[in-house]
């Protein structure tokens, strides 16, 4: 009884609540110091622990009218399996660490109604929900939270149905867009779908975000070719497209799903390929001419013919006459939809100076391309799309940026010179043009469009995963986000969902003002940021849906924040 109590205490105190003397208030402040009430709050955490389990499996055993079924799907902490399913699909090692918050429980469910009745017990005991599809999420906000919370972990939950003949799909958000490729290619030797580069992302919070990848200069995002979806709401009803409505069907085509529902399901536009596609990846060091490659590749990269797709890596390398015998390296890793006799002419044409040959050209079907610009070896059998496993997690910081105009070479330099004075650095920036000129900034909420030479992604990884280790390299990425700031947009300074960034901002904890998070809202969605706060006003008006950059509602008259 104590733990439930108190338990109800610390959701009130989560909420920005205070609680009452009638509502678990058993202790006054004044007779226990605030040592005393930690070793208070630690011997009954187990306790709480325990008391919500029991209470969920009863709430979900009413709901399915089966107490078994409810054990089946249901993981605490002192299960055998939790710690290896919290850390199944965990990418970023940085979040795990005795600081980060864990789930009182994970659900792992096989049906849709499980997930139906996960949310309206979540909502009786006031449990925040994170949804995990592939756990993907830069910042961890998939499988972390601040305060009491639960896992629904989609892992089970992950069919793909391929209909050649419509040219369309549909894929659980469980699944992982290896596993999406895997089912296009074993159907079709001509059919694709514009997406991702890493083959374990989930398809969830991928499509829900936007999508980038190798075939948006022809097809768009992955957010563009969504046809319909399945969505539990708030209240526990399963809406598919025409059912939602079109202002919500927007929304979560790039707007992030975790603020509006529980994606279930989506239906996508296959898009046709040749059935020979060229991939090369040729690598030049600054003292091999890198420099002014990358400066000529601004000019050229987004006015490239559309089935023509160059993107550039930059990273340290070992290498003598720089600090640490290291040096840069610009790696033009490229993806053309035709064959090399039909590449060549074109690179001829418009960027002679990278001087490809045919013996850097590799020609492949389009699935095989996925293998390749995952990072397997050539000769990988398809069914390595397949293994969800990420062979070389560490911890790791990401920002991200859109660029206007090129980069002047002294720019490119200074980069480099901040490269040397850290370890295990990347930059990868993804050419727009083609389709992405042709598409509206409101069609999805994705804004990012026609005014754009290209995007840029940062990365720092380290592999000690302490907080000294960690202020270190979070510092350093950040210091190259100010330096980048006179050449990249502005007004405001874009930034993409999916490369996730909490040092934009954050919602205030148990509360959330719309005004605070156009902060950041504006820098992931431009204008479209209000209408998305306008259909969270319609969809979810008391923030069940909630993390720390998740859409707010719109203020209603006499009331600044909802809770």
């Amino acid at each position: 009884m104590i733990a439930i109590l108190l338990f109800d205490v610390t959701i009130k105190f989560c909420r920005g609540d205070k609680p009452t003397l009638e509502r678990g208030l058993l202790l006054k402040r004044s007779t226990l110091s605030k040592k005393v009430q930690f070793k208070y709050i630690l011997k009954t955490h187990q306790a709480i622990s325990d008391s919500i389990h029991g209470d969920f499996v009863r709430c979900m055993s009413t709901q399915f009218r089966d107490y078994t079924r409810s054990f089946e799907i249901i993981f605490t902490s002192d299960s055998p399996l939790y710690s290896s399913i919290l850390r199944s699909t965990l990418q970023n090692m940085r979040w795990l660490n005795s600081s980060t918050s864990t789930p009182l429980l994970i659900i792992t469910p096989f049906h849709e109604s499980e997930i139906h009745a996960a949310l309206l017990c979540s909502k009786k005991l006031g449990l925040q929900i994170r949804v995990r599809s592939g756990g993907h999420d830069y910042e961890g906000l998939s499988y972390s939270c601040k305060t009491p919370f639960i896992i629904i972990d989609l892992t089970n939950l992950r069919a793909i149905e391929i209909n050649v003949e419509e040219e369309t799909a549909w894929v659980q958000s469980g699944a992982t867009l290896g596993e999406l490729y895997y089912a296009i290619g074993k159907k079709s030797s001509i059919h694709a779908f514009p997406a991702g580069l890493c083959p374990t992302v989930g398809v969830g919070g991928h499509f829900s975000g936007g999508g980038l990848g190798t075939l948006m200069r022809k097809y768009g995002l992955a957010a563009d070719n969504v046809l319909d979806a399945y969505l539990v709401d708030v209240n526990g009803r399963i809406l598919d497209r025409k059912a939602m409505g079109e202002n919500l069907f927007w929304a979560i085509r790039g707007g992030g799903g975790a603020s509006f529902g529980i994606i279930l399901s989506w239906k996508i536009r296959l898009v046709r390929v040749p059935p020979t596609v060229t991939a090369f990846t040729i690598s030049k060091t600054i003292e091999q001419g890198a420099t002014k490659l990358v400066h000529r590749w601004q000019y050229i990269a987004d006015k490239l013919p559309e089935d023509l797709f160059i993107r550039v890596i930059i990273q340290d390398v070992p290498g003598s006459g720089h600090r640490n015998n290291k040096t840069i390296q610009a790696s033009f890793n490229s993806l053309f939809l035709g064959e090399i006799d039909r590449l060549i002419p074109f690179m001829n044409e418009s960027f002679p100076v990278l001087g490809l040959l045919a013996e850097d050209c590799i020609q492949m079907s389009w699935v095989e391309s996925t293998l390749y610009f995952a990072g397997f070896q050539q000769g990988q059998p398809l069914e390595a799309l397949l293994d969800k496993t990420q062979l070389y997690k560490s911890s790791f910081k990401a920002k991200s940026d859109f660029v206007r105009e090129p980069i002047p070479e002294e720019g490119l330099e200074g980069i480099w010179k901040m490269f040397l004075a850290e370890e295990m650095v990347f930059i990868i920036m993804d050419p727009f043009g083609g389709k992405m000129n042709t598409i509206p900034e409101s069609a999805v909420p994705f804004p990012h469009r026609k005014e754009n030479l290209y995007n840029i992604q940062y990365i720092v990884k380290w592999q000690v995963n302490d907080v000294k280790a960690s202020h270190k390299h979070i510092y350093w990425i950040r210091m190259l986000y100010e330096y980048m700031s006179p050449y990249v947009s502005k007004a405001p300074r874009a930034a993409y969902l999916n490369y996730r960034d909490l040092d934009l901002g954050t919602n205030s904890q148990g509360s959330t003002s719309y005004a605070e998070a156009s902060e950041w809202g504006k820098k992931y969605f431009k204008g479209n940021f209000k209408r998305l706060a306008r259909v969270k006003s319609m969809t979810d008006p008391q923030n069940f849906f909630r993390n720390e950059q998740s859409i707010p509602p719109l203020p209603t008259p006499g009331k600044r924040k909802y809770k």
